[in-house]
């Protein structure tokens, strides 16, 4: 695991340099501000690293990918500052949100300013080749769609309990796995794969974007408060429709079914009533499966790659599989 953290900094050093020297020339001073902060904020940055990585798997360089890869970050941060308006969340890595240190409208201001940060990156990526370019543009702005589907999907799923896991798993797919997806895609054009490589590393991506959000699901329940970073079982506290209730609510019935949707409607849910909402996860098997599925899109990933040539590139691929059901945040 620290393995994997160590390599997680060493490929972000590059990327917040290639980010810190295209923001630092917003003006005016407040805007930049706004637009930086959460990308000194810690983040684990997997998304640029993914990119890079997958273009040294195909036979590329990081050089090759870095615009890239700095661009997907600042589209992971852009829907993070407009998810924690729209959720009205306090705080983000340990930090508060944007809008809680500056304003609303200049939040969206700086989400506005980092999306369009990042198609003019990619545009003026050092040295590439016009049609991967291209590629890469088309993959990222498909990819910012299906994140702003799955957000919405994300929201009419609040307080419609009858979402089934089909549903769920398209929210996921477009809210989380696209943008990883499109990560590992786009690191693969810029650095010269062919189709067949290409829709190898999109379904790797996929796949490790699925298991990380239902990994985020898992957590919730299962760790201790000191680890989550906040109470254990919060999802269930604001009903929220995870895996693990999907599943739930589709095996429970009778009495069963009828209290696990008396805790998730009310809206003054206790910790004794999120315990008992896991122990009705427990009974109806939910947080294993939710468990092994992810177990199940890791072993998909790693199986979509073994068409790369081996390298040390393509064992941090698999590394980093891995490291999405073994973190404990």
């Amino acid at each position: 695991m620290s393995d994997v953290t160590d390599v997680l900094k060493q490929y972000s050093a590059d990327v917040i340099k290639t980010i810190e020297k295209n923001l630092g020339v917003i003006e005016p001073q407040n805007l930049q501000d706004a637009s930086i902060y959460l990308t000194k904020a810690g983040g684990k940055m997997l998304r640029p690293a993914l990119t890079l990585i997958s273009s040294e798997a195909v036979g590329g360089n990081k050089e090759d990918a870095l615009e890239t890869a700095a661009a997907i970050e600042l589209i992971h941060t852009f829907s993070l500052i407009h998810d924690d308006i729209m959720d009205d969340d306090d705080m983000r890595r340990g930090m508060p949100s944007v809008h809680k240190v500056w304003d609303e409208p200049l939040a969206i201001l700086a989400g506005d300013t980092l999306f369009s940060k990042a198609f003019e990156m990619i545009i003026l990526s050092k040295d590439a080749h016009p049609t991967r370019v291209a590629n890469a543009l088309a993959t990222v702005a498909d990819a910012c769609v299906k994140i702003c589907e799955g957000q919405a999907s994300d929201m009419s799923f609040e307080g419609n309990f009858d979402v089934n896991e089909a549903e769920y798993s398209e929210m996921i797919y477009k809210k989380t796995g696209a943008l990883i997806a499109a990560a590992t895609k786009a690191g693969a054009i810029m650095g010269g794969a062919d189709d067949e490589v290409v829709t190898a590393l999109y379904e790797y991506g996929r796949m490790i974007g699925i298991a990380f959000q239902i990994q985020d699901d898992y957590l919730d329940v299962i760790s201790d408060e000191k680890d989550l970073g906040k109470p254990v079982g919060s999802d269930i506290a604001k009903g929220k429709m995870t895996l693990m209730v999907v599943k739930a609510l589709a095996e429970s019935e009778g009495e069963d079914h009828e209290r696990l949707l008396e805790i998730l409607k009310d809206e003054n849910c206790s910790q004794d009533m999120v315990d008992e909402a896991i122990d009705l996860f427990n009974k109806y098997g939910s947080i294993e499966y939710a468990h092994n599925l992810a177990l199940e899109n890791v072993a998909g990933a790693k199986e979509a790659i073994a068409i790369l040539p081996d390298s040390d590139a393509k064992d941090m691929l698999i590394a980093l599989a891995d490291f999405v059901i073994d973190r404990s945040s």
